[in-house]
């Protein structure tokens, strides 16, 4: 997850390692982990893949000399690749739903409406296949053992009723938001501003 967040974060514009770390953490996106030497590794990963490039080098003051960078228009297309493949596929635990949410305003409304869409249909026929087991073996087999099917049935249901919730505000204008660069919140005075 490092390497998306990072690519996300230089969505923002151009920023230094150091600078991601401290948004994170004040962002509270406890689905990074590693911290900060996975963003250090990250951000080399994405530097060689041409989807990050150095734009400067600054030093303030005694402190070490930093090393300013910004996203690439390739990893604008692979942070917008990765983000839909994230909301659109259901993952077997849904811990990377989560940053997708995160990050799903890389993408216009419409293609994030596509993506949850598609996700909504995988749940519902992992559902009913969940609850297709427990009507098989409910007269064969004592509930114990198929309690974490039970489980599992109620999550998928519980996340496709979440995104029936963001489809239907999608759909009104309840949520809603630009891609346009200029658009953007300066996300650097919002976090000055929360402090």
């Amino acid at each position: 997850m490092a390497s998306l967040t990072v690519l996300a974060l230089l969505l923002t514009g151009a920023r230094h390692t150091y600078e991601m770390h401290l948004m994170i953490e004040r962002t509270h996106k406890t689905f990074v982990t590693g911290l900060p030497r996975s963003l250090y590794h990250a951000v080399e990963k994405l530097l060689t893949a041409g989807h990050v490039r150095v734009v400067d080098t600054t030093r303030d003051g005694p402190r070490p000399e930093r090393t300013v960078y910004e996203l690439t228009k390739e990893g604008r297309i692979r942070l917008q690749e990765w983000v839909h493949l994230l909301l659109s596929e259901p993952d077997t635990d849904s811990s990377l739903f989560g940053p997708a949410l995160t990050y799903c305003g890389c993408l216009p409304p419409i293609e994030v409406a596509d993506a949850l869409r598609h996700r909504r249909n995988q749940l519902h026929e992992r559902a009913l296949t969940a609850r297709a087991a427990l009507d098989e073996t409910r007269d064969h087999l004592p509930r114990i053992l198929m309690v974490e099917v039970e489980y599992e049935a109620a999550r998928l249901e519980a996340e496709r009723a979440f995104i029936d919730g963001l489809l239907a505000d999608l759909k009104t204008g309840r949520l809603t938001w630009s891609t346009d660069p200029n658009d953007l919140p300066d996300i650097d005075e919002l976090l000055r501003e929360a402090e």
